[in-house]
């Protein structure tokens, strides 16, 4: 079967062929130091992360010949020999003339990185159904810019603290800082009833599922189970309401939908969740009937505390987001016990 040596890039896979063919791909400056996964998950555009890994296992993915596993640290001039899989075409002219370009508030910013505040309703990356996110619109707005990648995740529903790395070291050292649970995490979470003062961690495994429509959801499971992870969320009041108290969280794993799946189990769903949350509630909310003169239509999930090592200089960054505007207002509105 033919083979090509391929340049790795910053941000664009090679295009697909017609058939998908084995390729070699020699890794450059900007990738070296990066995990061998994280390599292939940038590489393999719209790939299921379980196939990388499946692929990985398997041996099919072979670096300077030999076998390797998924964190595998790659240096410059190494060959990583990728399988015959169908990625995704790369993003026509007219798809990235439709991505508006768009600069979002700056906490902090420097030629390493820089950190956002996302607001609530906009997605950090395009896909499954989103044509773009805030790192197309970011790349738009500074097509200058040599590097710029995301070193975490919120979900679109959640607002606040959004860390992107402009320097493939500074990625690489980053992600490691989450991978190794160094960094700091605190969200405000506005939840449902009167928390219990007594519960300030809550140790409870979650699993990913699809639910009958296809969809992502996550669920608790026993800490025993198979398919679980352990997961650990540390819960502080910070305010008491009549019919609401908003919380503290900071995790210390960082599972998916981790802050609302871990809420809801206890029965303290967040307001406005439209997945896990309650949804009558919600809809009252949104139309104003809950609390009256105040309307909310979003998730009531901000990150609002974000702490790391500098990949530079190591100097401790804490940086702090205050809540959106719609957030103080519905707080202002409810009343108190």
């Amino acid at each position: 079967m033919a083979q090509t040596i391929i340049k790795a890039k910053s941000h664009a896979a090679a295009p697909p062929a017609a058939t998908p063919q084995v390729r070699q791909v020699s890794v450059d400056d900007g990738s070296a130091g990066q995990r061998l996964d994280n390599f292939l998950l940038r590489e393999l555009k719209g790939v299921p992360k379980t196939h990388v890994y499946r692929i990985i296992r398997s041996g099919e993915v072979r670096v300077n010949k030999g076998r390797a596993a998924a964190d595998t640290r790659l240096q410059v001039g190494d060959i990583v020999r990728l399988p015959p899989v169908r990625v995704a075409p790369p993003p026509s002219e007219e798809t990235q003339a439709a991505v508006p370009p768009r600069e979002f508030p700056v906490l902090f910013e420097d030629e390493h990185l820089m950190v956002v505040d996302k607001p609530a309703g906009v997605a950090v990356h395009g896909g499954s159904g989103v044509s773009f996110g805030v790192i197309e619109q970011l790349r738009r707005s500074r097509p200058d810019a040599k590097f710029l990648e995301l070193v975490h995740r919120l979900d679109k529903e959640t607002s606040g603290l959004l860390l992107l790395a402009k320097k493939r070291s500074a990625l690489t050292a980053l992600q490691d800082q989450f991978r190794q649970r160094e960094t700091g995490k605190t969200y405000a979470a506005l939840v449902v009833g009167a928390w219990p003062a007594k519960t300030k961690v809550i140790d409870v495994a979650l699993h990913k599922y699809l639910n009958a429509d296809g969809e992502r959801r996550v669920r608790a499971v026993e800490n025993d189970h198979d398919e679980g992870r352990r997961s650990i969320s540390l819960v502080r009041i910070a305010a008491s309401y009549a019919a609401f108290t908003l919380l503290d969280v900071t995790i210390k794993t960082g599972r998916t939908h981790q802050i609302r799946v871990h809420l809801a189990h206890t029965g303290h769903a967040i307001a406005g969740d439209d997945k896990y949350g309650d949804f009558p509630l919600n809809k009252a909310l949104a139309a104003g009937r809950l609390v009256p003169g105040c309307r909310f239509d979003r998730m009531f999930l901000h990150a609002r505390r974000l702490a790391f090592d500098h990949p530079a200089s190591g100097e401790r960054i804490e940086l702090t987001a205050p809540l959106p505007s719609e957030c103080e207002t519905l707080l202002a509105h409810l009343p108190t016990p």
